[in-house]
C-alpha cells in the first residue's frame, strides 16, 4: 500500500493541513464539520479508512496489519457532541471511516457535553475558530470551504482538562478491515468477499445503508457462500456487527421469508454443525443485485431485533 498523504481540511483562503499542529485537538465540530474531517482523513489513506475489495484482500495477509497506514496519519483529539457523532455514524459507511479512524487510537473521539461558542481547531503553538463559509452550518458539505477566524496560540491548552475527563466515543460499527478480517479468518475469503459486494451493492439514490441492513446482508453473504451457522455468528461478534442473539433473529426472519435453510456437517468430536443453504429467490440470484432485491422482502419484515442490539 501507498503511504498515506496529509490530510487538509478545505478553507475559503486555502487549505488547513491537520499535520502542521503540533498535537491537534478539534472541538465541538458540527455533523458537516466531523464528516469533512473524516473525509480529509479518507482521502490521505483510503486503503485504510475506505479500502475497497483489493485493499481488503491485500490486507487480510497473516503478516500484515491492515490499519498500518493509518499509524501515519496525524493523530487529532475530537471533543463532539452526541448529537454530531451520531448524525455522522448513523449510516453503515460513514461509521465505519470513523471506526476505522477510531480503532487504531487515530483519532481520540471523545463527548463533549456542553456546546462550545464555535469550533475550534487547534495545536500546541496555533489556534483558530472554525466558521462555515456556507450561511447554514450543518448544510455544509465534507468537500466545502471552511472559513478560519483569528490565531491563538493559547487556545489548544484551555480544553487539555476537559478532554481528559470527557469519556471516549464508542462507533457501533466496526471498520471494513475489521469486519472482513474476522469473516475472513473463520468463514474463508468466499464469505468475506460477498459481504463486501453485498454491503456495497447499493444503486446511485438509495436510502443509506444502516447498521440492521449490513447485518442482514452479512448473513446472506454467509448463506449464498455456504458458512457453517456458528462460524458466521462468531465472525460478527468478534468484528462487533451484532451479537448471537441478534443473530439468532436474523435467522429466524430468513428462515420465515423461506430464503434460508440449513443442513448439517458431521464434525470429528460433538454434534454436527449447521451450514447455512440458501434458499428461493436469494439461491436463485445470480449477482450481487439480485441477491439485494431478493432480501427487500426480508426487510419489510420490519427491524425489530436487526436494529436494535449493541
Amino acid at each position: 500500500m501507498t503511504s498515506p498523504s496529509s490530510p487538509t481540511l478545505p478553507l475559503a483562503d486555502g487549505v488547513a493541513a491537520i499535520g502542521s499542529f503540533a498535537d491537534p485537538i478539534v472541538v465541538d465540530p458540527g455533523p458537516s464539520l466531523l464528516a469533512a474531517l473524516a473525509a480529509a482523513y479518507r482521502d490521505a489513506a483510503p486503503a485504510a479508512v475506505d479500502p475497497d475489495l483489493d485493499a481488503l484482500r491485500a490486507g487480510a495477509r497473516p503478516d500484515h496489519d491492515p490499519l498500518s497506514p493509518a499509524a501515519d496519519l496525524p493523530t487529532l483529539t475530537l471533543l463532539a457532541r452526541d448529537r454530531a457523532v451520531d448524525a455522522v455514524a448513523d449510516p453503515f459507511h460513514p461509521a465505519s471511516r470513523l471506526a476505522a479512524l477510531v480503532e487504531p487510537g487515530v483519532w481520540d473521539l471523545r463527548t463533549l457535553t456542553e456546546p462550545q461558542p464555535n469550533a475550534v481547531l487547534a495545536g500546541r503553538s496555533d489556534g483558530c475558530v472554525l466558521v462555515a463559509a456556507a450561511d447554514e452550518h450543518d448544510d455544509v458539505g465534507d468537500d466545502e470551504p471552511w472559513c478560519r477566524i483569528g490565531s491563538d496560540p493559547t487556545l489548544r491548552d484551555r480544553y487539555d482538562a476537559l478532554a481528559a475527563e470527557a469519556e471516549r466515543e464508542r462507533i457501533r460499527t466496526p471498520s471494513r478491515h475489521r469486519l472482513y478480517g474476522a469473516l475472513r479468518e473463520r468463514c474463508g475469503g468466499a464469505v468475506a468477499d460477498e459481504a463486501v459486494r453485498l454491503i456495497d451493492g447499493d444503486q446511485p439514490g438509495s436510502a443509506p445503508l444502516d447498521r440492521g441492513g449490513a447485518r442482514i446482508r452479512t448473513y446472506a453473504a454467509g448463506a449464498r457462500r455456504g458458512a457453517l451457522d456458528r462460524d458466521l455468528r462468531r465472525a460478527c461478534e468478534d468484528a462487533g456487527l451484532g451479537s448471537a442473539a441478534t443473530f439468532t433473529r436474523i435467522k429466524r426472519k430468513f428462515v420465515e421469508a423461506e430464503l434460508l435453510g440449513t443442513e448439517p456437517v458431521s464434525q470429528p468430536v460433538g454434534r454436527p454443525r449447521q451450514r447455512l443453504v440458501a434458499r428461493g429467490a436469494l439461491a436463485d440470484a445470480s449477482s450481487p443485485t439480485a441477491a439485494l432485491s431478493a432480501l427487500e422482502a426480508l426487510r419489510e419484515r420490519g427491524k425489530e431485533g436487526v436494529d436494535g442490539d449493541a
